[in-house]
């Protein structure tokens, strides 16, 4: 139905499993789905809640997805005066690319079930600007 969608293109190369195993860092895994009216990326985030994330448009107009969690676990045993410290620090960070057809006054994000969705609408057919005329002196 979207065969010729660029942005799924974008996704499929930049998650593709020759990729990832070269880099040192961990991604989440992120799904990407169109429609008619929208693309929505989910981006799974187990146990993170909303205020560890950051959805902005950068200054190149670029979608940013931060992710950042600080976990420290404290357990005591009064009998021994034991003291057990466990640390986990994960930080994601990755700029998308976006097609020329999605409103970016419209992009919405929630936290929900350990997923982070962003719904990225798209511009109606003649709201989209792919070309214009430069007029030469």
């Amino acid at each position: 139905m979207f065969k010729n969608s660029w942005f799924p293109t974008v996704f499929d190369d930049f998650f593709s499993n020759d990729l990832m195993p070269h880099t040192n860092a961990t991604a989440p895994a992120v799904n990407v789905k169109e429609d008619e009216k929208a693309y929505t990326m989910e981006v799974a985030a187990p146990g993170i809640k909303k205020e560890f994330c950051r959805v902005n448009i950068n200054d190149d107009g670029n979608l940013c997805i931060s992710i950042e969690n600080k976990l420290e676990h404290k357990e005591e045993d009064k009998k021994q005066h034991y003291l057990r410290r466990e640390f986990s620090y994960t930080n994601y960070q990755q700029a998308y690319t976006l097609p020329k057809d999605v409103n970016k006054e419209g992009i919405s994000a929630k936290v929900e079930h350990g997923i982070l969705t962003v719904v990225l609408p798209k511009m109606k057919k003649e709201e989209v600007k792919v070309t214009r005329s430069i007029e030469i002196s």
